[in-house]
């Protein structure tokens, strides 16, 4: 072999350079020959060759059906030599009603559905063409588009289809090539028709009037589109965006205060039983905590049913949860990056990709004009022949009788031209009759007034927008709003306006009340009952808060540490034995300990400061954690801890250090932070902070006696400072543990 080679015809090229020339040529066949639509009939050249090779095999609307097995041999045989799989599988997406708004292949047998399941193998599968692929291919054999012989040189395939359906906007497109992809959603025929008819009347047609017209994507397996009329309008401006499509739900009263929901339109391109998978999957994770269960009740329609955990669940909470965490909800994506002229990948906008369809339909009513045109010369031609027969039947006869070669004789007899003469060779004896003289005159007389009127289109623009608006007025006649396929099947909605989910929103509300022991076991008691102290702890355990609360509830616990923690009340254990540690619960170490515990409310502030003195102010709703490791609000470090949590509701701050001296000062001196170490409270020369409360100095200042009573004192003028100070000696009767409580 290396004989053969000559070393003349070896040429050296930079591996890079090679490299790059051939991945470009690679790259331009998958974007021009596999991947990107051609903006004019919307299709990728399989597609394109399905529908041709269909209609050479006569498979009309009105006809029979074949074997796909049969269609897809003609197609890989004449005009696509690629795998037999891939071909059968963009006939069957042409067919399925859930994949394709306008279908172009009326398919008999499993061509699979929303579930995601397969077709069956195409030899037990049969198809034709539907009315609308007969209307893209409508004409294709008067001249109307260009032909390019196929792979192998022996057929000839369309370059372009006449395309009178315009398929690009009302089927969508999607595709990934080298470097760039397309995804177009379909649309609404009626409203494509609109559009196209405002932009025949006014080409300078804003893109906001045409979005009027076409206000968004028409899903042939509907849902709600809540995407704002701002970003669609945008998308449509540059040709990409994506519009939030939601599910169809209705809410199904069940009597005595129970319903469920019922899903009957999901999103386009959403495989209903993956759906359902993740649904229960999720409900096993208990991520969905207001749903109970999930139903498919579905036939041939889509009903798919949910119920809710509880009657008191919002049916909008219940599914805002599952349009955040499933495919009830997702995100169409709209790249209008399209092959213009066939060869020349562009992203186009609304108005371009109308004006692009426009454009190839004047050029195809161009074309079949003149094709026409020169149809009418030629039968003219005929036509006038025979007149010229009739006028001279006798002397035709005799030459015709009398010549050894007639034709030459009859041309130069009567200045015909060859087709003439040939036209009356072959006329037969009956056309001799009175009556058929009759009807080619007729004949070439409308011949002759359908030329006219051709030659006028052809030269008036005005006269050719004008047939092309008759055109998609009958469209839109034939797919009419009142048809099934012409009725809009996808709404449109706004966002609702929904506060955030509430964590409670799936919880029976019941009165409970935590008990939490000295040692750190919690358990919940139903009710509201008093702390008798019969409760019973663990030996050596002594109970230590008691909180009244309700199962909706998030308990805040804060720790020496200076974290704050949340516990929901409904995850705690019951009131049976003692309960759990709380550390199961909460990652607060073994050497910390609980400085506070109340349920959460709403809007409330809290005072928080350490045994060194300093504090500050934090709104509750900065202290919630989402996770067990807490959140850390008060910063502390070596023997300093967290040791006060009050509500701050008053105007003044008391606060007691363990040299008993008290201190009143203005709550507004404390500033409001979400973490740090805060202010000076109290100034200490030994000991450190022992307690400390907010209250309205208006009301006095009010502590526990030794006794268990609460003594409430007025007269505080001795002990009001400002924040830092020392402070004074606690006043006569104060407890001895010089706490408030």
């Amino acid at each position: 072999m290396a004989d053969l080679i000559s070393p003349d015809s070896i040429r050296g090229t930079p591996l890079k350079d090679a490299l790059g020339e051939r991945y470009l040529a690679y790259a331009l066949s998958t974007i021009i020959s596999r991947s990107l639509p051609d903006v004019r009939d919307g299709l990728k050249p399989v597609h394109r060759r399905l529908l041709y090779a269909m209609r050479e095999l006569k498979l009309d609307p009105s006809g029979g059906f074949k074997k796909c097995a049969r269609v897809v041999g003609d197609v890989i045989g004449k005009y696509h030599p690629h795998g037999e799989l891939s071909v059968y599988e963009a006939l069957v997406r042409l067919a399925q009603d859930f994949a394709q708004r306008y279908p172009l292949v009326d398919g008999q047998g499993n061509f699979g559905n929303v579930d995601g399941d397969s077709a069956a193998a195409m030899r037990y599968t049969e198809a034709r063409m539907t009315a609308v692929a007969d209307l893209l291919l409508r004409d294709i054999d008067k001249d109307t588009v260009d032909f390019r012989p196929n792979y192998d040189g022996e057929d000839r395939e369309p370059v372009v289809l006449p395309a009178a359906f315009p398929n690009l906007l009302a089927n969508g497109s999607a595709g990934i090539a080298v470097g760039m992809a397309t995804s177009i959603p379909p649309h609404n025929i009626v409203e494509i028709c609109d559009a196209l008819q405002h932009l025949i009347k006014s080409p300078n047609a804003a893109i906001e009037t045409l979005v009027k017209l076409m206000p968004g994507p028409d899903f042939p397996t509907g849902g709600i589109l809540v995407e704002p009329r701002e970003s669609i309008l945008e998308a449509y401006a540059t040709g990409r965006g994506s519009f939030r499509l939601r599910s169809r739900w209705t809410k199904e009263d069940l009597g005595r205060g129970t319903w469920q929901i019922v899903v009957t339109e999901i999103p386009y391109q959403v495989q209903k039983s993956k759906l359902i998978e993740r649904i229960a999957d999720l409900l096993g994770e208990k991520k969905l905590p207001l749903l109970a269960d999930i139903r498919d009740e579905s036939a041939e329609d889509i009903r798919l049913v949910l119920e809710p955990k509880s009657r008191t669940v919002e049916a909008e909470h219940l599914m805002e949860s599952l349009f955040r965490q499933t495919d009830l909800e997702t995100r169409f994506s709209l790249n209008m990056n399209v092959l213009e002229g066939g060869r020349v990948p562009r992203v186009m906008n609304l108005k371009a990709v109308l004006k692009a369809y426009l454009d190839h339909r004047r050029d195809v009513l161009v074309r079949r004009s003149n094709f026409r045109l020169a149809e009418i010369d030629r039968r003219l031609e005929v036509l006038g022949g025979y007149l010229i027969a009739y006028l001279n039947l006798d002397e035709v006869i005799r030459i015709i009788r009398a010549e050894d070669e007639p034709k030459p004789v009859l041309i130069k007899s009567f200045d015909l031209t060859d087709n003439q003469a040939e036209a009356i060779l072959n006329m037969r004896l009956r056309s001799l009759r009175k009556l058929e003289e009759m009807e080619i005159r007729k004949e070439h007389a409308g011949l002759t007034a359908e030329k006219k009127g051709l030659k006028a289109l052809l030269a008036s623009e005005e006269a050719q927008w004008s047939a092309i608006s008759g055109e998609v007025s009958e469209l839109k006649k034939t797919f009419g709003p009142k048809t099934i396929l012409g009725r809009r099947r996808t709404g449109f909605a706004d966002m609702p306006d929904l506060p955030d989910i509430p964590l409670d929103a799936g919880i029976e509300r019941e009165p409970v009340t935590v008990v939490l022991s000295e040692k750190g076991w919690v358990r919940t008691l139903k009710g509201h009952p008093q702390d008798d102290g019969k409760a019973t702890y663990k030996e050596g355990d002594r109970g230590r808060f008691w909180i009244p609360c309700e199962t909706t509830d998030k308990l805040m616990l804060f720790g020496t540490d200076g974290r704050f923690y949340t516990l929901p009340v409904d995850k705690l254990p019951g009131g049976r034995g003692h309960g759990e540690p709380v550390r199961l619960m909460i990652d607060l170490g073994n050497d910390r300990d609980i400085v506070a515990l109340f349920p959460h409310r709403a809007g409330r502030k809290l005072l928080v400061a350490a045994t060194d003195g300093r504090g500050f102010v934090v709104p509750e709703e900065e202290a919630v954690a989402s996770t067990r490791s807490g959140k850390q609000v008060l910063n502390v470090s070596g023997d300093v801890e967290a040791c006060i949590c009050t509500p701050a509701e008053g105007d003044h701050v008391a606060s007691i250090g363990e040299n008993r001296k008290l201190l009143i000062f203005p709550l507004t001196e404390v500033p409001e932070m979400s973490r740090g170490r805060g202010v000076i409270l109290q100034k200490f020369k030994d000991g450190v902070l022992a307690d400390a409360k907010v209250f309205s100095l208006s009301a006095g200042l009010t502590w526990t006696t030794a006794d268990g009573r609460e003594r409430t004192e007025s007269d505080i003028r001795d002990w009001i400072g400002e924040r830092a100070q020392a402070g004074r000696m606690l006043p006569k009767g104060f407890n001895k543990s010089g706490r408030f409580s």
